[in-house]
């Protein structure tokens, strides 16, 4: 069972719901994002330590539908950046978050390449961006292993459970009240 992250302290920018992503449209319905109930905690867990450290988190996207990631799958060319559906990912499970980090004001921080930006820049560890967003997300990163995540090398917003591929992948008909 998937629960909502609508009161989890993150804020919200549900980027799939709206035309500003990687293939120029909507692929949610609704701004949904939704975890499976132990991926929520360690969200929640990494929620609570960035404020100690007067951040916030913003999350971009978790539960994805296998019905997107076919979407995401067709518009991306480099595909060490989406998973293969057929496969099912790691989004279509409930167990991955995209997310960065906000100040006191809402204000994204710094990460020297832009959310769902194909390239190089976007991987965890480039020397190609300023120190600031290397330290950024040197923050990021640490926040969210010691919740207990997992990350994807090549980009710096994704975290996942370390078991995610122990879940069963999901369509759009396992959200509540309705599809995403």
């Amino acid at each position: 069972m998937l629960v909502s992250l609508r009161d989890s302290g993150c804020l919200l920018d549900i980027r799939y719901a709206t035309a500003d992503n990687l293939t120029g449209k909507p692929i949610y319905t609704r701004p949904v994002a939704m975890l499976l109930p132990q991926a929520e905690r360690k969200l929640r867990m990494a929620v609570a330590m960035a404020a100690q450290l007067g951040y916030r988190i913003k999350v971009f996207d978790a539960f994805r539908p296998l019905e997107a990631q076919w979407a995401l799958w067709n518009a991306v060319s480099d595909k060490r950046f989406v998973s293969d559906p057929r496969h099912g990912g790691v989004h279509p499970r409930g167990a991955a978050v995209d997310l960065t980090l906000v100040d006191a004001s809402g204000a994204e921080l710094p990460m020297g390449a832009g959310f769902d930006e194909i390239s190089a820049r976007a991987a965890h560890g480039c020397l190609e961006i300023s120190p600031g967003a290397q330290r950024n997300r040197a923050v990021l990163l640490g926040l969210m292993t010691a919740a207990g995540w997992g990350h994807y090398h090549l980009e710096w917003w994704h975290y996942e459970l370390p078991d995610a591929r122990a879940y069963p992948p999901l369509s759009a008909s396992a959200v509540p009240d309705g599809p995403m």
